[in-house]
């Protein structure tokens, strides 16, 4: 593609591609937040809808980690957890500089981030991170989660997935 005389090259290796997969990252972060916001504007703290006999919609704040993992611990994690996220972000930014034509380790790496980012927005802005997403079945009961961390989960599959293609190419 020519623009004003210079040929702009968009292969491996180019700016527009990592731009790509920075906007995939802020879709997801906008539908993460989005859905927040309704939870927020139409749910109190511990209110829940039945959606089906397995899932329900329900309003959690989550002060912790995944799985409310240092929930209880005093208030410091609330830090601890927003400077991890953005040093992931950084690292994340930096790994999608240096590889944006490997398509399904930048797809990964753009869910992650776009997770990351929506809950240190929820940390920075509430102090916890909105949960609402509630599986269960019978006995067992997943603890509630969001879209972000939904995002986090794929792009945390997909590094997987994409190590055991690399390994698999190696042999």
């Amino acid at each position: 593609m020519a623009r004003g005389g210079r040929t702009l090259n968009l292969g491996k290796g180019s700016g527009s591609g990592m731009l790509h997969w920075l906007g995939l990252a802020f879709i997801l972060l906008m539908v993460d937040q989005f859905t927040k916001v309704l939870i927020v504007g139409y749910y109190h703290l511990g209110d829940s809808t039945y959606v089906t006999h397995f899932f329900n919609v329900v309003r959690v704040h989550n002060s912790g980690a995944a799985f409310s993992f240092l929930a209880g611990a005093g208030g410091w994690q609330r830090w601890f957890f927003t400077v991890i996220g953005f040093v992931a972000a950084a690292v994340i930014i930096w790994m999608l500089k240096s590889h944006p034509g490997q398509r399904l380790f930048s797809f990964a790496m753009a869910c992650i981030l776009g997770g990351a980012i929506g809950n240190v927005i929820d940390r920075l802005l509430h102090g916890y991170v909105i949960d609402f997403l509630d599986f269960h079945w019978r006995s067992w009961h997943f603890p509630a989660f969001n879209v972000a961390d939904a995002a986090i989960t794929v792009g945390a599959a997909c590094l997987i997935l994409d190590e055991l293609l690399r390994v698999r190419r190696t042999r």
